[in-house]
């Protein structure tokens, strides 16, 4: 399973540029093999809000951290099919799929995956959800990592593991060098609050010779799951320089929404979910939604494949909702039309297609086949309203585009 992640990852990531970005696609590459995502990192409300789904829709997505992925099945689609080429990610995804099904009720499942850090959690995984796990699934959470199982980490601080975790944890040494504590944030009860927070201690961050001097290093972001040519196009809305960049996306995660409203702002600063009853949650986590989680997750699956070599396996005519993640950044002219080209096959009549961009701008335009790219239509004002709304803030772009037929 190894070898062939591997290979599919390569063939993601490795653009064959110079010598010095070469090796950093290879070791990025090689970094995708475990956990990246401990959560996904793209706003699954946005998401249901531009594709409008329905009992009739079948979704195709890229799984990451498979929040996404649950949070469509509330919605109650006729299947969701997720693909991702990390194992880790799979593997995650699964477990989820599982426990949704197996956990005995929305407490449990919560604790599990919402608090990610009893002791206990070993005990529900053994009691209901490894006997109902497929072998390979498994045999991935059971694996000694290197003195206790991997499934451990939901006992000890799941959001705190992954190149995600372990980045934000990086985030937070920073802070602490700059006399930086984030509860001022998380305890304001205003946006202004948050703004004046903003203002007086994290934008002086970004004047540190480190962080400047860290920031400039291509590999720096690896931790967000950013490759080289990612980065590139981040560097290029500030005119070559990251930094700006950076400066603006982490404003816009604290100060454009309301703290209590944000989990990806809670995350990022506060290492776990907001613990108050009325907290701000993924979809797939809130007790409302439980029910409907559970009655849908046998809709859901997840596939260690990349999405074109998934999506060239299905009939024509097939698919209403493609959600591509940030995927294309990372694709050169020739996969991003192979890509198209299959989207383009199986879609029915009407479908959306959604994506987010590193940069500000539509990455499509003039790289993908005028005779594909002209039976899509770009839906610039969804678009402009997803930018907007999503909270995960680390992005320059929402896209949606619909089938014409």
């Amino acid at each position: 399973m190894t070898a062939t992640a591997q290979t599919q990852l390569d063939a993601a990531v490795l653009q064959h540029g110079d010598v010095t970005t070469g090796r950093l696609e290879r070791l990025f590459s090689r970094l995708f093999l475990g956990l990246v995502y401990p959560q996904i990192w793209e706003d699954p409300v946005v998401d249901m809000e531009a594709l409008e789904l329905t009992a009739d829709d079948n979704v195709v997505c890229i799984a990451s951290g498979s929040c996404n992925l649950l949070s469509y099945l509330t919605a109650g689609p006729a299947s969701v099919t997720a693909v991702d080429l990390s194992p880790a990610h799979v593997a995650l995804g699964r477990l989820k799929l599982t426990a949704a099904r197996s956990l005995p009720d929305h407490a449990a499942f919560y604790q599990f995956f919402g608090r990610a850090d009893m002791a206990s959690n070993e005990v529900l995984y053994d009691r209901y959800v490894r006997p109902q796990l497929d072998a390979t699934t498994r045999l991935f959470w059971d694996a000694r990592q290197p003195f206790r199982r991997r499934i451990s980490v939901f006992s000890n601080g799941f959001y705190r593991h992954g190149l995600l975790g372990r980045f934000l944890s990086a985030v937070h040494l920073l802070a602490r060098l700059g006399r930086v504590d984030f509860s001022g944030l998380l305890a304001a009860r205003t946006l202004e609050e948050q703004q004046i927070y903003f203002d007086r201690k994290i934008a002086p961050l970004f004047d540190m010779w480190l962080v400047r001097k860290l920031a400039g290093f291509r590999a720096s972001l690896f931790g967000l799951g950013i490759p080289p040519a990612q980065y590139d196009k981040l560097a290029a809305d500030g005119h070559g320089d990251v930094l700006p960049v950076l400066r603006e996306r982490v404003r816009k995660l604290m100060c454009d929404f309301p703290i209590r409203e944000n989990y990806f702002a809670w995350q990022a600063f506060g290492r776990s979910y907001d613990p108050a009853p009325d907290g701000s949650l993924p979809p797939y986590l809130q007790a409302a939604k439980f029910d409907a989680l559970r009655d849908h997750a046998e809709r859901g699956r997840i596939v260690n494949r990349s999405l074109t070599d998934l999506l060239a396996s299905e009939p024509d005519d097939s698919k209403s909702a493609y959600v591509l993640l940030d995927a294309q950044d990372w694709m050169n002219d020739t996969q991003l039309n192979a890509l198209w080209t299959e989207i383009t096959r199986t879609a029915v009549p009407g479908a959306r297609v959604i994506f987010r961009t590193g940069g500000a701008a539509d990455i499509l335009h003039e790289r993908v086949a005028a005779d594909v790219l002209t039976r899509w239509i770009y839906d610039a004002d969804a678009s402009e309203r997803g930018t907007t709304r999503d909270r995960s803030a680390i992005y320059g772009a929402f896209h949606l585009y619909r089938f014409k037929g």
